[in-house]
């Protein structure tokens, strides 16, 4: 395989980290040009790579959970492409969330629901990207599974999946929450600059207490590795669904379009098409009808809310974080 610069990056994780920076460039352009307040959403993005994910994953791989492979750009023994791409995810599910007609309190299931729909295909394809490099072999990541723990193709854990359940629904909680305490303030702006630390922070604390375990594997009636995690999977896949039934309905509060709104469809549809032609270019044969499935299922619920959303013909109704009054 062919390497690139002085110290050795196999090209395919090279090409998912260029990817990552170009797709996490143009959520910041488009931030800069539609929201009304955009200090405020580029911090909650830097405080979200820097304060939650990127922080969260450094304690992952120290309590040896995973290891990463080197990547150009790091954040302590993490790719800074890993924190990105669920900077991203959770970023443009926001703004989608703004423009659907869905009460508050169901906005962390349903972001946590489009994570999930994400990590389906680009988890299994990561774990498949094996490389030696200075003498070590390793994955773009490596799930340090234990003997007998519940685990998906053989590589990755269950309880991986509703791990970004609980990643994007802390920090929207957090997040709205921030977002409201700056709207009740009449946006003072330093308001708008201390929310999104304190937001995030709270968001890490939350992730490494007691709460986190029982809604992976239900810890203390089970075990981590045990069958519960299938049981929270389910959960956490069925449980956002039927909110989508029962509370959004298809209801849009304001239009939805491809040009004005592209972050939006562009993360999603750009890393499962970059996760599907590295699942064909590398042979992984058998994660391949996991990943087609989740990125089916994800664009297509995409697809549908564009459907709803360019149809509404009112003036916006968004939060203060988009274009709206």
């Amino acid at each position: 395989m062919e390497y690139v610069f002085h110290t050795p990056i196999p090209l395919p994780w090279l090409v998912a980290d260029t990817v990552t920076a170009l797709v996490s460039l143009l959520v910041v352009a488009f931030i800069i040009r539609k929201a009304k307040h955009p200090v405020s959403v580029i911090l909650e993005g830097f405080a979200f790579v820097f304060l939650y994910a990127g922080l969260f994953e450094n304690f992952a791989v120290v309590n040896g959970w995973y290891v990463y492979g080197r990547s150009l750009l790091m954040f302590g023994d993490v790719p800074l492409s890993v924190p990105l791409i669920e900077m991203d995810v959770f970023l443009v599910g926001l703004w989608l969330l703004q423009k659907m007609d869905v009460p508050d309190w169901c906005k962390p299931f349903i972001l946590g629901l489009f994570g999930m729909l994400q990590d389906f295909s680009l988890d299994p394809v990561a774990v498949r990207q094996v490389f030696t490099v200075n003498g070590v072999t390793s994955g773009r990541w490596t799930w340090l599974l234990e003997p007998g723990m519940a685990n998906i193709l053989s590589t990755i854990p269950v309880y991986n999946f509703p791990g970004w359940m609980l990643i994007m629904m802390y920090a929207t909680i957090y997040v709205l929450l921030g977002r409201r305490w700056f709207r009740r303030s009449g946006y003072k702006p330093a308001i708008g600059y201390l929310y999104p630390f304190i937001a995030l922070l709270l968001a890490m604390t939350t992730m490494v207490t007691p709460l986190s375990s029982f809604l992976l594997w239900l810890q203390p009636f089970f075990a981590k590795g045990s069958q519960a995690e299938w049981i929270m999977l389910a959960f956490h896949l069925a449980f956002p669904c039927l909110l989508l039934l029962l509370f959004w309905r298809g209801r849009m509060k304001s239009a939805v379009s491809l040009t004005g709104d592209l972050p939006i469809f562009a993360v999603a549809v750009v890393f499962h098409l970059m996760d599907i032609g590295a699942a064909l270019a590398g042979g992984f044969s058998e994660v391949l009808p996991l990943v087609v499935a989740s990125s089916v299922a994800h664009i297509a619920l995409l697809g549908l809310i564009y459907y709803l959303g360019r149809r509404v013909k009112s003036e916006p109704r968004v939060d203060m974080c988009f274009v709206g009054p």
